[in-house]
């Protein structure tokens, strides 16, 4: 099963790159470079003499078809190589619904209209749902790579304490991300000049909605970087096995690395470059944290804590 494994890894990589494309299409204005066409592109399969945006819109509707392609052939490999009801099996048939949905939200943007400069709140609304959505399919697409070589599914009797702090963490990190959306989609549309300009935007009461909402990421991310270092020092604790040690540790070096990179970005006033950065941190961020859940959430974690008051006395005998 490792090559099915090393295919899965290869296409959760594959979609943080094409996710990254999306997201410098957003910060570059390019999202109406096809017009209100899909899934063609200003009508036609292949447009001619495009323009830069057209160019960067086309490329992110190419990627993400070819990212769709790989994860049909992802669940079809996962229908040979495992049994009905296996937990790989499973997920990959999570991967497949979730880029359907991802495919479809995309176009729900292009069809609607938001794109480009359009700042209403419907927009709004539509990008935290397909942040969540994201989220879900780079779960998704972990969890398949994850069951496919190691232990399989998640245990039904996990400790209580570490099943609620990585909870608490899931949640704590996808409101951060659809604050973040939020945030990153005012610094497009509206620009700040400089810090103190970007602070009276955001304070500004006749402001846009989008502006005063950007305050709360943030408070959001401090919050679920504290939740998500405290998850994942329990579950070291809880469970010391060395792979749950080495992802509670790659979860714990990303968030602190996304919080200078958070800071940085807010500095130097969003710079694509920065914001594609930032973004490509928290997508990694989320999947360690998936890591870590399929580590010490895996089958034969209540059975290692049992056992362990039993190995204690037979050592000191020894």
């Amino acid at each position: 099963m490792r090559a099915f494994a090393r295919f899965a890894w290869c296409v959760l990589a594959y979609n943080v790159v094409v996710i990254a494309w999306g997201a410098f299409v957003r910060a570059t204005g390019s999202g109406a470079g096809c017009g209100r066409h899909w899934p063609t592109c200003q009508g036609a399969v292949v447009p001619r003499a495009p323009a830069v945006e057209t160019v960067i819109e086309y490329a992110h509707r190419a990627t993400s078809g070819l990212s769709l392609v790989l994860v049909v052939a992802l669940f079809a490999w996962a229908l040979r190589a495992f049994p009905r009801g296996h937990a790989a099996r499973r997920a990959a048939s999570w991967s497949l619904a979730l880029v359907v949905t991802e495919a479809l939200l995309g176009a729900g943007l292009v069809l609607f209209g938001w794109v480009a400069r359009d700042a209403s709140a419907g927009r709004g609304w539509a990008m935290a749902l397909h942040l969540v959505n994201t989220f879900l399919l780079l779960a998704a697409l972990a969890f398949t790579a994850a069951w496919g070589t190691g232990p399989a599914g998640l245990a039904r009797r996990a400790p209580p304490a570490v099943v609620t702090g990585l909870a608490l963490g899931a949640v704590t990190m996808v409101f951060s991300g659809v604050t973040g959306a939020v945030a990153a989609l005012g610094d497009t549309l509206f620009p700040a000049t400089s810090l103190v300009h970007g602070f009276l935007q955001d304070l500004d009461g006749n402001g846009a909605l989008l502006l005063r909402l950007r305050v709360f990421h943030p408070v959001a991310a401090a919050v679920a970087a504290a939740v998500l270092i405290s998850a994942a020092r329990l579950a070291a604790r809880e469970r010391p096995e060395r792979r749950v040690r080495r992802a509670a540790a790659a979860v714990a070096a990303l968030v602190a690395v996304q919080l200078v990179a958070g800071a940085v970005n807010l500095a130097l006033l969003a710079p694509v470059w920065l914001q594609l950065v930032h973004l490509a941190l928290a997508d990694l961020t989320w999947i360690a944290l998936v890591l870590l859940a399929s580590a010490s959430l895996a089958p034969g974690a209540e059975g290692a804590r049992a056992e362990a008051p039993l190995a204690e006395p037979a050592a000191q005998r020894g």
